[in-house]
């Protein structure tokens, strides 16, 4: 942010009602005073006498604050001996240019082994430590076969990429993950959903992630730019594994996206918050158990279960797999085929034997 003419500020990060915030302290000035009131979520607070404003990355840059590094949260409670190891681990995972995502889980899971073993240093492990530690993890700590595959996984980041030692992980085994199907929701039960989501912009939300099949992340990183109208066709930019693909846009959801527009006035994202910022994925997901509760489905399912229902819904519709595959951005065939384990128009065709006797 520039200066009006002899005027000094700082800004500095805040908690403020429960909130992080940037509070900005200047002298009385008319005209910054101004141009502060036009950031989109700025305070005033009486109890301390400062605009402040909503922490994301946009405003952090402009007020020369640092960005927040995820992962250093974990740093101060790691042992000085493997510190090191942890930022070189977090470096490594920022140059490979790592998603957010996968850099805040791996840190997180690498971070659980650092705390454990203390003074150890972390270089030091042998195989059957590392044994020792997952089955740790499996039988005292009762984790999942899914969230002890995050840790194998964050474990070989650090030995294969970080020290060049990728033999010691190839001898670790992997617990078996079971066979779950995804979850779908029956298409009467997503329109009741639907209609009975009065706020627009939450039914904008609903609408495209099982009307385009889309993650949740990518339902809130869509740009306005990336709706085009025109071919009816909707970018999706930086998804899974950073890959770009083109969707469909469903022709019922134009003239729901046109109102939207007009009445919340989005600068850059399609769905922004109430800061301006990009709209949150709990927030999203909040959206769905919201409009779950609504339309008396007792089901235990997330968002994405909307995705799988697209995948799932189209399936049993007739539209080749393939098709499926490239709408959903599945790099695999086989990660698309799972669906045909799920659709159950050709089964429920399938008379039990039982209906064949007489009794």
């Amino acid at each position: 942010m520039q200066n009006p003419p002899s005027t000094k500020w700082f800004a500095k990060l805040i908690k403020h009602h429960g909130y992080n915030r940037i509070a900005v302290y200047f002298e009385h000035h008319a005209e910054l005073t101004v141009r502060i009131k036009k950031v989109k979520g700025a305070r005033w607070s009486n109890s301390l006498k400062v605009w402040h404003l909503p922490d994301h990355a946009e405003n952090r840059s402009k007020f020369k604050l640092p960005v927040k590094i995820i992962g250093q949260q974990n740093l101060a409670k790691i042992n000085q001996i493997n510190q090191i190891a942890y930022q070189a681990y977090t470096d490594m995972l920022y140059l490979k240019a790592y998603s957010l995502a996968t850099i805040k889980t791996y840190t997180v899971e690498f971070a659980q082994l650092l705390y454990l073993i203390k003074a150890t240093p972390v270089d030091a492990l042998t195989v059957e430590q590392l044994k020792s530690y997952l089955l740790y993890c499996l039988q005292e700590l009762k984790l999942s076969e899914n969230q002890v595959h995050n840790r194998i996984n964050a474990i070989k980041f650090y030995f294969e990429k970080v020290l060049k030692q990728p033999q010691i992980v190839l001898e670790i085994p992997r617990p078996k993950k079971p066979a779950l199907l995804p979850k779908v929701i029956h298409a009467e039960d997503i329109s009741k959903m639907i209609k009975q989501t009065l706020n627009l912009k939450h039914k904008a939300i609903l609408m495209l992630a099982y009307g385009m099949g889309l993650r949740v992340s990518e339902v809130v990183n869509l740009a306005i730019t990336d709706i085009d109208s025109k071919s009816m066709q909707v970018h999706i930019r930086g998804a899974k594994n950073k890959k770009d693909r083109y969707t469909n846009l469903p022709e019922v959801i134009l003239p729901i996206l046109r109102t939207y527009y007009i009445l919340y006035k989005p600068k850059k994202y399609l769905f922004e918050g109430q800061s301006g910022a990009q709209y949150g994925i709990r927030s999203a997901q909040q959206v769905f158990k919201q409009s779950l509760l609504r339309a008396k489905i007792n089901k235990d399912v997330g968002i994405h279960s909307l995705r799988h229902s697209f995948a799932t819904h189209l399936l049993e519709q007739g539209t080749d797999i393939s098709y499926i595959q490239k709408l959903l951005g599945h790099t695999n065939i086989k990660t698309t085929l799972i669906y045909a384990q799920v659709g159950k128009k050709n089964i429920k065709a399938i008379v039990s034997p039982l209906d064949q006797i007489k009794w």
